[in-house]
């Protein structure tokens, strides 16, 4: 008997059909699994893989401390910060003042969007969920005033500008701090020993990362573009003889971008023990994002580990009816599963170094990613599944060596039995109240899973103020992403979130009976955000985090997945001066309410 293409596929792992998030049971087009059996690099006498099965391995789990732990931070962008001192973004000496400030008021962790690179040759590609790399940092975020040899002279004239803009401009901010450090690096480079013992550690791949930068600048300013699917095609290689002459004679440009990364390493040491000297029992909580731009650093430098002509995207669902379409290249499962995902526990070992928490963005992806064959829209795709035993065996493995806690973002699409493996390796779920309910209104905090971080809303989320006026609605409706039926029917629904919410904080003695009654759709007021938070930190579940937007009283979204141009994605900074925010009432109620429900315990 002859295998159809769905049998071919079943046995590469590959999903002839699949539930959506609503229960919907979807066959993705015979033209998807044929396309992704091309780019697994399938024969069509393929014997197949071991097909994985959703189990945790035996005798391994992630770390987590003894005890009981109640334990609450921030969730931040390092960008938004707004400082007198930075240079229009927030820098790592932000990050460092930020720990004093939360450190003293109570919090035991500061969490951050992801500081993978980016493209230095093409700042205004903002995502810091669609990385160049994930393995380095980006290095608009060193603090130019902190590197030793900065002197004012070197400060841009335009500094106070950047400053007092209320999007960060990017390019003008790249600008400037490229140019001081270029002149420090010239004048005087720091300690040449610990410098190279960096470089070495880096070994090849920290020095194709930077060698991706320098030809990359040079491809922009050619009139190419920086991802390098638009240079031309002796450069496509990382080890053609054009790639290797030019790395020869930009050796110095090499070393200067080597330079950088070891400048942002450094001082995001200096911010992890800035944690610990404030008091913090876990410090610095950062983000994995779960892929790779297609044209950028990491897959230049290792292409044999992606899938080429294929992007992780989601299902459609009701907050996109269109599905979404990340852009980020996957991990080879194919790869993984014969090297015993090796590449991956790389990766985690480099992530978790620093990291005190690591946050897993769409953890199922450990499991099995929603791939999108290039050319086709989020409804074509379907799922692939990944060697999970193996993933998860080296995410312990780099979480026990550096005894950092991790976090899977398990929303959206979480596969039947998914959390109970999650729980089985010590990975802490993540529940947001807005998302937590059941048939009659809101899930009570106190029947919350212990083993969980809680917090109102996420980056891809509005703000609690925009929730609550129903700003993500009219947003949704204006970019087309839902329809004006389906707008309606949120507004609608909303206007019974809120009063399930204020009954609730009512039935907790957290809201006169009064206000219950009283408040309306309009912009909530103060005590109203105090309240949602003293009742969502009453949770027994181990970490809980405010945002930073909340702390700040802001409106506007940081995120609105599924645009791009349409919304300054990734670019609005604070409102407040950071220097300013712990003096500000609704600074110190929302800590002072969170820390009375979840107090500092003596070391």
């Amino acid at each position: 008997m002859t295998d159809t293409i769905e049998d071919r596929a079943a046995r590469f792992a590959i999903q002839p059909s699949y539930h959506a998030l609503g229960g919907e049971f979807i066959r993705p087009p015979q033209q998807t699994l044929r396309h992704l059996l091309d780019a697994f690099g399938v024969a069509d006498d393929g014997e197949g893989v071991s097909l994985p099965v959703l189990r945790a391995p035996e005798g391994v789990a992630c770390f987590m401390p003894e005890g009981e732990m109640r334990l609450w931070g921030v969730a931040a962008q390092l960008y938004q910060i707004r400082s007198a001192r930075n240079w229009g973004i927030g820098d790592f000496a932000d990050l460092c003042d930020l720990a004093r400030i939360t450190g003293a008021a109570g919090a035991d962790f500061i969490g951050l969007n992801p500081l993978h690179a980016l493209f230095l040759a093409n700042p205004a590609h903002t995502s810091p969920f669609s990385p160049s790399n994930r393995r380095f940092l980006n290095p608009l975020y060193i603090a130019v005033d902190r590197v030793p040899g900065f002197h004012p002279g070197l400060a841009p004239a335009g500094l106070q500008a950047l400053r007092d803009t209320d999007l960060v401009d990017y390019p003008a901010v790249a600008a400037a701090k490229l140019a001081a450090l270029r002149a420090i690096w010239a004048a005087d480079p720091g300690d040449p020993a610990a410098f190279a013992r960096f470089r070495d550690g880096g070994g090849a791949l920290l020095h194709r990362h930077a060698l991706f930068e320098v030809i990359s600048a040079r491809m922009v300013a050619e009139g190419h573009g920086a991802g390098w699917r638009g240079w031309p095609a002796a450069f496509h290689d990382a080890d053609s003889p054009e790639v290797r002459a030019f790395a020869q004679a930009e050796a110095a440009e090499v070393e200067f971008h080597l330079w950088l990364q070891w400048l942002a390493d450094r001082q995001l040491a200096e911010a992890r023990d800035a944690c610990r000297a404030a008091g913090m029992k876990i410090g610095l909580y950062l983000d994995f994002a779960v892929g790779e731009a297609p044209d950028g650093s990491g897959t230049w430098s290792d292409p044999e580990l992606v899938v080429p002509g294929v992007k992780i995207g989601a299902c459609p669902d009701w907050f996109n009816a269109q599905g979404q379409d990340w852009g980020l290249a996957p991990l080879s499962p194919v790869k993984l599963a014969a090297l015993r995902a090796a590449p991956f526990g790389a990766l985690m070992q480099d992530a978790t170094r620093r990291a005190g928490a690591l946050r897993i963005d769409h953890a199922m992806g450990v499991w099995q990613l929603f791939l999108i064959p290039e050319g086709m829209g989020a409804p074509q795709g379907t799922y692939v599944r990944y060697p999970v035993e193996d993933m998860l065996r080296r995410l312990a493995e780099a979480s026990q060596e550096n005894r950092t806690l991790i976090i899977g973002e398990d929303l959206g699409n979480v596969p039947a039995g998914f959390r109970e493996v999650m729980a089985a390796m010590n990975i802490l779920s993540y529940r947001i109240l807005l998302f937590e309910r059941h048939d009659h209104g809101y899930i009570a905090p106190c029947h919350y899973p212990r083993e969980a971080l809680v917090c109102l809303s996420t980056h891809d989320l509005p703000t609690f103020r925009g929730w609550w006026r129903g700003d993500d609605v009219t947003i949704r409706c204006d970019f087309h992403l839902i329809s004006d039926e389906a707008a309606r029917h949120q507004a609608d629904f909303r206007w019974t979130e809120r009063r399930q919410l204020l009954e609730d904080l009512g039935h907790a003695g957290l809201m006169p009976w009064d206000d219950v009654h009283r408040i309306g759709a309009g912009d909530p007021p103060a005590h109203l955000v105090v309240a949602v938070h003293r009742h969502l930190a009453r949770a027994p579940s181990r970490l809980f985090a405010v945002r930073l937007e909340d702390l700040a009283g802001e409106v506007a979204p940081v995120n609105v997945p599924s645009t791009v141009e349409e919304h300054p994605n990734w670019r609005r900074r604070l409102g407040v001066d950071l220097a300013a925010l712990p003096d500000t009432d609704l600074f110190r109620d929302i800590t002072g309410a969170i820390a009375a429900e979840r107090p500092r315990a003596s070391p």
